[in-house]
């Protein structure tokens, strides 16, 4: 099962987002600690593990791979949720990662979706998609070239720029996975529960170690200013992804996310050895 924790505000401004930031981090690096320098969220073993973690709260499995064919509308007013990190037909994200498809594989079974895509954004429609569509996504989910291109898109618009700004804020894989995961569901833009303005929130009250501040104490901030944005929406009041998740990382000061790990989300318990 699908929890409804898929992105509510986060493609309020995914336009602007995908194309400044993605390009650009807030912050210009600092100097990086020899533990971000050696190994960070972007390092194969852990970037994996950044996979699971978040298939766990999106998709209630640690097998994040088999999402590529997923494709259900959750009725949260996006249209169709889809893919490895929840690709909306109303939020444009679909969109670019179909069109990004079809520029490199043209002809393929999802290209003439395309107008529709287009026609939707910014809706919960499903004119023009219905009653093929689902189907479509399923049979281009086992193309290969169909889920580079979803990994591209997910490095493009969200993890790329969560573990450029954690490492330039100081922060070690723990720090950068909560950006990727707050990005996730939130995304970025002028909307005040969006990423850069939940790390406002969290430079209120504490700096990270690039500005001089102790990291422990700033992601704990960071994680209060995550619940607080995810406490403002219905969709996303269960924050156990955070309070039995990352918190109990930052508790343990797991702060590189070594194996083993142990969580719980939405009361389910996971494990990677």
């Amino acid at each position: 099962m699908r929890h409804p924790a898929t992105p509510a505000t986060r493609r309020t401004a995914l336009t602007l987002f995908g194309a400044a930031l993605a390009a650009t981090p807030f912050l210009k690096p600092a100097a990086a600690t020899a533990s971000v320098r050696a190994t960070g969220l972007d390092h194969p073993a852990k970037k994996e593990i950044a996979m699971q973690l978040v298939s766990s709260a999106e998709n209630s499995s640690l097998d994040w791979k088999a999402q590529y064919q997923y494709i259900e509308d959750i009725r949260d007013g996006r249209g169709y949720t889809a893919g490895i990190i929840g690709f909306c037909s109303g939020t444009g994200d679909m969109l670019d990662l179909v069109e990004l498809y079809t520029d490199r594989r043209p002809g393929n079974v999802l290209a003439k979706y395309v107008p529709a895509l287009r026609e939707v954004n910014g809706s919960d429609s499903h004119a023009g998609l219905d009653p093929g569509f689902p189907g479509d996504w399923r049979r281009a989910a086992r193309d290969t070239a169909f889920q580079r291109a979803q990994d591209d898109e997910r490095d493009r618009v969200y993890f790329g720029p969560a573990v450029r700004q954690g490492k330039a804020d100081g922060l070690r894989v723990l720090g950068q996975f909560a950006y990727y995961d707050a990005i996730v569901m939130h995304g970025d833009g002028t909307d005040p529960l969006s990423f850069r303005n939940i790390r406002r929130r969290a430079l209120r009250t504490a700096k990270p170690p690039a500005q001089g501040g102790d990291e422990v104490t700033y992601l704990d901030a960071f994680l209060d200013a995550r619940v607080w944005a995810m406490k403002q929406e219905e969709a996303h009041s269960d924050t156990s992804r955070v309070d039995t998740a990352q918190r109990v990382f930052l508790r343990r000061r797991n702060l590189d996310l070594n194996p083993p790990l142990d969580w719980k989300v939405y009361g389910d318990s996971y494990h990677i050895g």
